[in-house]
């Protein structure tokens, strides 16, 4: 009776000193860091540290996806290569997820309304664009623009457009650090371009929710010179480049993101 006391006792401590994953630590980090969060409210420093120290030692083997998946073998030849969404886990106050990229993917401009995002480049070499808001949150209408100057489209007629000031215009290769914008801050509209296969591992607290205002806008660009506006006018010491209009624009035609399962570590949601 006591070598089965024993031996049972042995094997609790075996489970308690079992190793916990990565993805483990991470999502309860996400839970901790994020309880008190919601809507515009940014993480403490303190949790923001924590958990960007978490995502800074996560590799592409802790969740297992790897640059010759078949996710990366682009077969289009359209504008958009399909893109591919892992989906790791979600609550009302975080989400969890891996986007694959294969060589050119593109997620084209788009904003993080009130939210904190963290993004982990796991492998591969990625320019990300970036931009934050300006001005006090109006629109304006401008006449009609030289549609040789827009960097995406041409200009049709009138236009709503918005300024904006570019925070990140920049190739990344992995390993590097975790990024991290903010609600009203570091670069919250932002565009990733795969230059090479790349997985990107985000953290989104809130997460996205249509029902309560926090849908994924996108953006055509404009430079700032292509419009004329009184009241919109720049320092002697800023440059014209480091400025853009945005316009909002409905999901670009052709841009395809696809969900597919996420076959890595498990995360056991408490």
């Amino acid at each position: 009776m006591g070598m089965e006391k024993m031996s049972g006792e042995r094997k609790k401590r075996r489970m308690r000193q079992k190793k916990v994953s990565a993805v483990q630590k991470l999502y309860e980090t996400c839970r901790e860091v994020f309880a008190n969060c919601g809507p515009g409210v940014v993480p403490s420093v303190e949790g923001v540290d924590k958990l960007k120290t978490i995502l800074n030692g996560i590799t592409s083997s802790d969740v297992g996806v790897w640059p010759n998946m078949p996710y990366f073998k682009v077969k289009e030849t359209s504008r958009f290569p399909r893109i591919t969404y892992l989906h790791l886990t979600e609550c009302d106050k975080f989400s969890i997820g891996i986007f694959l990229l294969p060589p050119s993917g593109i997620l084209p401009l788009h904003n993080h309304p009130q939210m904190t995002v963290f993004s982990k480049l796991l492998f591969g070499t990625m320019h990300i664009k970036a931009y934050d808001w300006v001005d006090d949150g109006s629109s304006i209408s401008t006449p009609e623009a030289d549609s040789s100057k827009g960097e995406v489209g041409p200009v049709n007629g009138p236009v709503s457009v918005r300024l904006a000031k570019l925070k990140v215009n920049s190739a990344f290769t992995a390993p590097c650090d975790t990024s991290i914008l903010y609600p009203t801050d570091g670069g919250n509209m932002h565009c990733f371009t795969a230059i090479t296969s790349c997985a990107v591992l985000d953290v989104l607290g809130p997460p996205y929710c249509d029902p309560e205002g926090r849908h994924c806008q996108y953006y055509r660009t404009h430079p700032f010179t292509c419009f004329s506006v009184d009241d919109k006018k720049l320092a002697d010491d800023e440059k014209t480049e480091d400025y853009a209009w945005l316009e909002e624009i409905d999901k670009p035609a052709g841009l395809l993101v696809v969900g597919a399962p996420y076959n890595g570590p498990k995360i056991v949601e408490k």
